[in-house]
């Protein structure tokens, strides 16, 4: 079955997961290595959609994002300013 979401929005992560990635002075490209160091296969197109809130991020890669940022899950729900 597919998942299905309404909206525009399909994650509400995707922006802290761009802000910690650029604090960390990382491209798509470095973090999506770092990811498939620990076998989470995410592409550097897929990085983009999920930066841009076009794609679902699974709680498997959002604990890959918190592991390879060294930052925590929660880091990623913060409002942003």
């Amino acid at each position: 079955m597919k998942l299905r979401i309404d909206g525009e929005k399909k994650n509400i992560v995707g922006e802290n997961v761009r802000r910690a990635r650029v604090k960390l002075h990382l491209s798509q490209q470095d973090v999506s290595e770092r990811l498939e160091a620990i076998r989470i296969y995410i592409c550097r197109g897929a990085m983009s959609r999920i930066e841009k809130g076009n794609r679902i991020v699974t709680d498997i890669e959002l604990e890959g994002f918190a592991k390879v940022m060294n930052v925590p899950v929660a880091k990623f729900f913060e409002p942003l300013d």
